[in-house]
């Protein structure tokens, strides 16, 4: 948790962030991240000055657990002093305890985001899905809460002016943005609407301008001219002289097939598993994992 510390801004998790998305995918499958087209609404989990402080934050854990389908899941909540945002006991439950910084007994509106990465933890923990190390694991812990609908509260709690700061979870704004954006770009959502820092508003369509430029990459047939024409460049040079494999700063990369022509492996600009079509110039692709058709000029 960023409290009045600098914030980091940009990508510097994007891979881990890409990998977290495919790995949902793999382990949930297409029916079941489909499940969660509907995100948390803001009504659900508002918490106002007045309401009970331990009976408010019960009420928003309950919230979480109904969202991320775990109705055999309770959460006893308490607060006190320490560095971290928030703590969840990972246990075998169905009991799970959560910590929470004692900032959020005057910072209610953020504890539905606390709430929406500590519940993923439970969940994550039952589906037996981490990364080994505890960055790259909890970076997947943010891409899953935000993809599976609750992680624009996480995003919407980051705040920033000239005198102060706040932020929650690993992933910098313009990731969540990015995460944000992909979601939305699956389920037609607006995110957008929710939110009421400005800030947030602003890494979202950061994080939106990423998204598209996923979909802008060769050999898909919406990539710009200056892309076509250097996936043209590096495609003649692997024909030529039979050196296929990735070129540096390109997400595509070429390898031989002993059973017909060159082919050319890419990543699916949905779930970013890769993909593996002839290079034969006109085709449609289908990404097995998240069903996607894509139109390629290999």
């Amino acid at each position: 948790m960023a409290n009045g510390g600098p914030v980091e801004h940009g990508f510097p998790h994007l891979d881990t962030v890409r990998a977290s998305i495919t790995a949902l995918y793999k382990r949930l499958s297409y029916d079941t991240i489909h499940t969660f087209a509907t995100s948390v609404a803001p009504a659900d989990v508002a918490f106002g000055d007045i309401d009970d402080l331990h009976l408010g934050a019960q009420r928003v854990a309950r919230e979480m657990v109904h969202h991320y389908h775990l109705p055999d899941a309770r959460l006893i909540i308490g607060f006190r002093e320490m560095t971290q945002a928030a703590n969840v006991e990972l246990t075998a439950g169905p009991e799970y305890f959560v910590e929470l910084n004692d900032r959020f007994r005057s910072h209610r509106r953020d504890i539905g985001a606390a709430l929406a990465h500590e519940v993923m933890h439970v969940y994550l923990h039952r589906l037996d899905l981490y990364f080994p190390g505890t960055r790259d694991n909890e970076i997947l812990t943010d891409t899953a809460a935000t993809y599976l609908g609750a992680g624009w509260l996480l995003l919407d709690a980051y705040r920033e002016d000239a005198d102060s700061s706040q932020k929650l979870g690993y992933l910098t704004p313009e990731e969540f943005g990015y995460v944000l954006a992909k979601r939305a770009l699956v389920f037609d959502e607006d995110p957008s609407i929710w939110f009421t820092s400005p800030q947030a508003y602003t890494a979202y369509t950061a994080g939106m301008a990423q998204a598209r430029r996923d979909e802008q990459q060769p050999p898909l047939t919406a990539a710009g001219w200056a892309g076509r024409r250097r996936y043209a460049k590096d495609r003649r040079h692997a024909q030529d002289h039979h050196a296929p494999g990735p070129h540096p700063g390109a997400p595509y990369a070429f390898s031989p097939d002993s059973r017909g022509p060159l082919r050319v492996s890419f990543p699916c600009p949905t779930c970013h598993q890769r993909i593996r079509v002839p290079v034969r110039g006109r085709v449609r692709a289908r990404c097995t994992l998240c069903r996607t058709v894509l139109e390629c000029d290999t």
